[in-house]
C-alpha cells in the first residue's frame, strides 16, 4: 500500500507539471512561426528554441536517467541539447505543432512514468525540472517583451496610477538570521542553510520607482561620471544608453518599479542619491526573517502560496504593477513588493553556500562562481510560483540588462 505521504507528493508533482505546462502553451498561443523562430537577442536562443528545450530536459533526466526509458524523438537531441548548437545556429526549428507534439508525447511517458516512480527517491529532481520549465518560461516572456517594447510600445494591460509616492527607508536590527533553504525544492546554490550575522542596517520599503528614477535621467545621471564607478562609466561609453531598457514616460507608470536596467545603472543611481545597493543576504534578511518569532518564512508575508492578491508574478498581469499595489505581501519588517514585479539587483557577487554540492550536474550553478556574476533576488511578474521563494538566487553579469530587474536602495 503506497503510504499517504508519497500519494500526496505524487499528486502534488502531478499538479504542479500540469499547471506550469498551461502556463507555457499560454505564452505560445497565437504566435507565427516567424516570432518563434526569430533570435530576438544575440545572448539568447529563439523563444521556439526554449519550448523544445523544455521537453529535451524532461526527457533526458527523467525518462531517460531514471526510468531507463529510450528517448522520444532523438532527432531533436542535437537541436535542444543546452550544450551543442550556438545560439545562433538554433533558428532552424520544427514546426510549432511539430515541437508541441514532442512536448506532448514527452510529457505522456512522464506522467505515465509518475505513476511508478520512487518519489521518495527522485522528489528533488521532479522540483527540479518543474522550476526549469518556469525559468525558460520567463526567459521566453522577456524576450517577447523586448520584442514587443521594439515595436508596438508597452506588453501588457495598462495600470492606473497616483502621483509619485515616498520611498522610505526601514531599520533591520542587528542580528543573526537563517539564510538559504534545505527544502526539497531548493536549487543547488540555495544550500545549506545556515546563519548569519549583520549589523544594523536599513532598506527602503520599495523598490526604486520609475518616478524617482527619472530625477536621476533629468539631472544628466548618464552624462556624469561622477556617479559610475570605473567599469560602470566604460560599460556605459561602449553602450550610449541614456535610460533603462523597458522605459515608458507614461506618469501613470510612476510608481511601477523602474525596470530593465544593469547593475551598473543601478549602482549609479545609489551613488546619486547617496545609497548603496544591499547585499544578499541585507536583503533576504529583510524579506524572509520574522525577528519577533526568530524564524526564517519562505516567502515575505510567510507560508501561504503565491498568489495574485500577495504578489505580481506567473504573467498574469503581462508587465509591472505599482510598487504598492500588494501590501499584504509585506515582510515582516514591511518591505513590500520582495517576490514578483521585478528582479532586483545586489551588491553581491554569485558564490557558493557552506556545504555546497553541484546539483543535478556540476555546471547548473558552479560554473557561474566566477567572481563576475551579480545576484538578483526576488522574481519578477514573469517567474512562476515555483520559483518564487526568498532563498531563490538569480545570476547575471552586471552588463545585462534584458531581462526584467530593477533594484531597491540600502544604507
Amino acid at each position: 500500500m503506497i503510504s499517504k505521504s508519497i500519494l500526496s507528493c505524487r499528486e502534488a508533482i502531478y499538479r504542479d507539471l500540469q499547471q506550469c505546462r498551461r502556463g507555457t502553451f499560454e505564452l505560445f498561443s497565437g504566435m507565427d512561426y516567424d516570432t518563434f523562430c526569430r533570435q530576438i537577442h544575440p545572448e539568447f536562443s529563439p523563444v521556439g528554441w526554449h519550448l523544445g528545450h523544455i521537453a529535451y530536459t524532461e526527457d533526458l533526466w527523467l525518462l531517460q536517467k531514471c526510468g531507463k526509458i529510450k528517448p522520444v524523438f532523438p532527432k531533436y537531441h542535437k537541436l535542444f541539447a543546452a550544450d551543442i548548437l550556438p545560439k545562433q545556429e538554433r533558428v532552424y526549428l520544427p514546426t510549432i505543432p511539430e515541437v508541441e507534439l514532442y512536448l506532448d508525447a514527452v510529457r505522456k511517458k512522464v506522467l505515465d512514468y509518475l505513476e511508478i516512480a520512487p518519489i521518495a527517491q527522485q522528489e528533488r529532481l521532479w522540483q527540479f525540472i518543474i522550476q526549469h520549465e518556469s525559468q525558460h518560461c520567463e526567459t521566453v516572456a522577456f524576450l517577447l517583451q523586448m520584442q514587443q517594447e521594439r515595436g508596438q510600445g508597452e506588453r501588457g494591460r495598462p495600470i492606473a496610477d497616483e502621483l509619485p509616492m515616498p520611498n522610505s527607508a526601514i531599520e533591520i536590527p542587528a542580528g543573526e538570521f537563517y539564510m538559504g533553504s534545505d527544502r526539497v525544492e531548493a536549487l543547488d546554490n540555495e544550500r545549506s542553510r545556515h546563519l548569519c550575522y549583520l549589523d544594523k542596517y536599513s532598506i527602503d520599503r520599495y523598490a526604486v520607482t520609475c518616478s524617482q528614477y527619472r530625477h536621476f535621467m533629468a539631472s544628466d545621471g548618464y552624462q556624469n561620471p561622477q556617479w559610475w564607478s570605473a567599469e560602470g562609466w566604460k560599460w556605459l561609453q561602449s553602450n550610449l544608453v541614456d535610460r533603462p531598457l523597458y522605459w515608458s514616460d507614461n506618469p501613470a507608470r510612476n510608481n511601477h518599479p523602474v525596470c530593465g536596467v544593469s547593475w551598473y545603472e543601478a549602482e549609479a543611481y545609489c551613488n546619486f542619491v547617496g545609497k548603496r545597493l544591499p547585499t544578499e543576504s541585507e536583503w533576504e534578511k529583510a524579506a524572509s526573517w520574522d525577528a519577533a518569532n526568530q524564524t526564517q518564512r519562505t516567502y515575505p508575508w510567510g507560508e501561504e502560496l503565491p498568489n495574485s492578491s500577495l504578489c505580481n508574478h506567473g504573467n498574469k498581469i503581462g508587465n509591472t504593477a505599482p510598487v504598492d499595489k500588494f501590501a499584504k505581501g509585506a515582510s515582516s519588517f514591511g518591505c513590500c513588493d520582495m517576490l514578483g514585479n521585478v528582479w532586483e539587483w545586489t551588491a553581491s557577487t554569485f558564490d557558493a553556500y557552506p556545504g555546497f554540492e553541484s546539483y543535478p550536474y556540476t555546471g547548473y550553478s558552479q560554473a557561474y562562481f566566477d567572481g563576475e556574476h551579480r545576484v538578483l533576488k526576488g522574481g519578477s511578474w514573469a517567474t512562476h510560483a515555483p520559483s518564487l521563494r526568498s532563498s531563490f538566487r538569480n545570476w547575471y553579469y552586471p552588463g545585462v540588462r534584458q531581462i526584467i530587474a530593477g533594484f531597491r536602495c540600502a544604507q
